[in-house]
């Protein structure tokens, strides 16, 4: 049987995705109440940091914690990567010592790439092109505080970077049309956009794609990687901050999702973000640990 990744997505089944909430979950519940949920006792992740993070190293390395196993923190400057190695050759021995490998990275071939070679699954915790676990924990959140997706409107507002991908293919494997304000040149993914053109509607309208939608994303303006970027895409956005007005333009239950770190007076305003009515960020936050580690169990059981 073929290894089992998880680069997008796309890797699993729409029923899979839906198995992996469901247990996400539980074990939310299992983990606030105390009870032991030691599934992975034995097992090793190495993690691979080729871009630094808060949010996913504290959760990946918590969650195999918390499910009885060990995480491996390893930077560019802990591994051969560093110094040239190539991928396929580190893919092959890590791959030979531990049971499951997370890699956060730069362009997503590398962690294609890796895949390939390795022996164990491979998850994607955020390449350049997409950021699917993220995506886990944003379904998850929404869930808990309006039921089902499956049916709605999701308004993406800003930049089509590796998350606004990742809710393309949200939308297909969860069944909820996707509206996508960005500024010309600043789109996501033209073949993603091509291949689900009949659930998304891409405008340059932040209002048009707000208007009775059922939630409200966006993400900081400038990623990880573009900081030399940063005042030439604070111009180019100007117009799309996600505002107290536009919120207003959204269904009367919608929330306001962003996958963090946030800046307020940019991206979002503080009354967006810190308005405890609308704004399920951290209960977002919060779902990586839970979603993550459901995620592991399902594929250490494959």
């Amino acid at each position: 049987m073929a290894t089992r990744h998880f680069l997008t997505l796309k890797d699993c089944s729409p029923a899979e995705l839906r198995d992996i909430i469901k247990r996400a979950h539980e074990l939310k519940s299992l983990q606030r109440s105390g009870q032991p949920h030691s599934s992975a006792e034995g097992k090793v992740m190495a993690m691979i940091f080729e871009k630094s993070s808060t949010r996913t190293r504290v959760s990946f390395e918590a969650g195999m914690a918390q499910l009885g196993g060990h995480a491996l923190f390893l930077s560019p400057n802990d591994t051969q990567l560093g110094r040239g190695e190539p991928i396929e050759d580190t893919a092959k021995v890590i791959s030979s010592m531990v049971d499951i490998v997370m890699i956060r990275t730069f362009e997503h071939d590398r962690i294609e790439k890796f895949a390939a070679d390795s022996s164990v699954p491979v998850i994607n915790a955020l390449t350049d092109g997409y950021h699917p676990c993220q995506l886990l924990a944003d379904i998850q959140a929404y869930e808990e505080a309006r039921g089902s997706i499956q049916g709605k409107s999701i308004a993406w507002v800003g930049d089509g970077n590796n998350m606004c991908n990742s809710y393309i293919n949200a939308a297909a494997q969860w069944d909820f049309e996707l509206r996508i304000a960005c500024p010309e040149g600043f789109e996501p993914d033209a073949g993603l956009l091509a291949q689900h053109a009949d659930r998304i509607l891409l405008t340059r309208s932040p209002s048009e794609a707000v208007r009775g939608t059922n939630a409200v994303v966006t993400d900081t303006w400038a990623s990880m990687g573009q900081e030399d970027e940063k005042d030439n895409r604070n111009q180019a956005f100007e117009g799309f901050q996600v505002d107290d007005e536009l919120m207003s333009q959204a269904a009367s239950d919608a929330v306001f999702l962003h996958c963090l770190p946030a800046y307020r007076g940019y991206e979002v305003s503080a009354g967006v973000i810190d308005n405890p009515e609308t704004s399920i960020v951290w209960e977002e936050a919060e779902n990586r640990l839970h979603a993550q580690k459901a995620l592991i169990e399902f594929l250490l059981s494959q």
